[in-house]
């Protein structure tokens, strides 16, 4: 089978012109470009508009003054070097500060900067961590794209976490089967190391981002199988994005190919405010209009996302709008005493974040 060859710089690209590389290249110099031949095969470059290559390739627009490196304020929650906990039951290792591709639209390109210190190779100290937190029962890999790594290196993080009796699930955030299943298909040692620590007491999760239709493939979809084969509980997450899944016949065509494929749709997310990420924004309001819409055109295993805002308090989920009011709740607090707190806001359509519904000093 084929090994998709990764690239990072847009020349090599023979279907752009000279003056699209030139911009590309301007975006290039402050936020990276990754991909590989298996994902750019997918774009329909007679199609101005196409949803891939509007999730994989530089857009000069990118360069707006808009948002922050890090809009959710993860720095916050850094306990140990490369480990974040937030939320009490759930603890997050950043293993990775590498994806199969760069999304455009990520809300953690500060990872990819060479300055950056977040990431670290040695998770030695995040599972300690853990070791002596019992009350964390719930660990998400990630960074970076957790399946980035060897599987002899993921092996070690995880055998390690499968010694920590009050550790229940194992959670993979993962981008890979989308931008490479070939990563899945043609190494047989991962999903063998699945089978060997994903038990019918303490499964192992995908956590799986496909955000548009035409992302899950017959390849794809085979590399699913492989991992569900194996043992693995797969969900998917996706962020609300302009251009690419910002309309409800797609999102509802999106949740309908998840769930045939039985990968129960998760979240969907509100993009977040990060620095290059405002042409791939879509107000919050309008992001829920749409959602809904979506949910509405689906059969019940397919309703099963929630739309999120991953704010610094907290996951922020969207749960009504009427036409003077919009409402959400705390899905997750880093305060447990936010928990369930519900919330009405008088309707702002040029909304993005619960910040500009709120002074964000009374949410510290």
């Amino acid at each position: 089978m084929q090994k998709p060859k990764y690239l990072t710089k847009v020349d090599l690209i023979e279907e752009l012109s000279e003056d699209q590389i030139g911009q590309m290249n301007e975006v290039i110099e402050q936020f990276p470009f990754r991909a590989n031949d298996y994902y750019l095969s997918l774009i329909d470059w007679d199609d101005p508009n196409d949803p891939i290559k509007r999730i994989i390739m530089p857009d000069i627009e990118e360069l707006d003054e808009w948002g922050e490196m890090d809009a959710s304020n993860e720095h916050l929650y850094s306990v140990v070097p490369g480990m974040e906990h937030k939320y009490e039951d759930t603890a997050l290792l950043l293993v990775s500060r590498v994806c199969g591709s760069f999304c455009r639209f990520c809300f953690r390109k500060r990872l990819f900067s060479t300055e950056n210190r977040e990431v670290t190779n040695d998770v030695g100290p995040g599972i300690e961590y853990i070791r002596k937190h019992r009350e964390i029962t719930n660990v998400l890999l990630t960074g970076g794209d957790s399946l980035i790594l060897s599987t002899d290196k993921l092996s070690d993080i995880v055998g390690r976490l499968r010694e920590i009796e009050h550790v229940g699930i194992i959670r993979f955030g993962s981008k890979m089967v989308a931008f490479n299943p070939y990563r899945i298909i043609n190494d047989p040692a991962l999903p063998e190391m699945i089978r060997k620590y994903s038990t019918s007491e303490k499964r192992i999760y995908i956590m799986a981002h496909f955000n548009h239709p035409a992302e899950l493939t017959d390849v794809a979809v085979e590399g699913l199988n492989i991992l569900r084969n194996a043992g693995a509980v797969i969900c998917n997450q996706t962020p609300m994005i302009r251009g690419v899944n910002d309309d409800a016949d797609t999102m509802a065509e999106l949740f309908r190919k998840l769930s045939f494929a039985g990968i129960p749709p998760y979240y969907v997310f509100q993009c977040r405010p990060t620095r290059g990420n405002h042409t791939y924004a879509v107000p919050a309001e309008e992001g829920y209009t749409v959602f809904k819409k979506a949910i509405d055109r689906v059969s019940g295993l397919a309703k099963r996302a929630r739309f999120v805002m991953s704010h610094a308090t907290g996951k922020i989920e969207y749960v009504g709008i009427d036409e003077n009011k919009i409402y959400m709740k705390y899905h997750r607090a880093a305060d447990p005493r936010r928990y369930n707190l519900f919330m009405a806001f008088d309707r702002n359509p040029d909304a993005y974040w619960l910040d500009d519904y709120v002074d964000p000093d009374s949410l510290v």
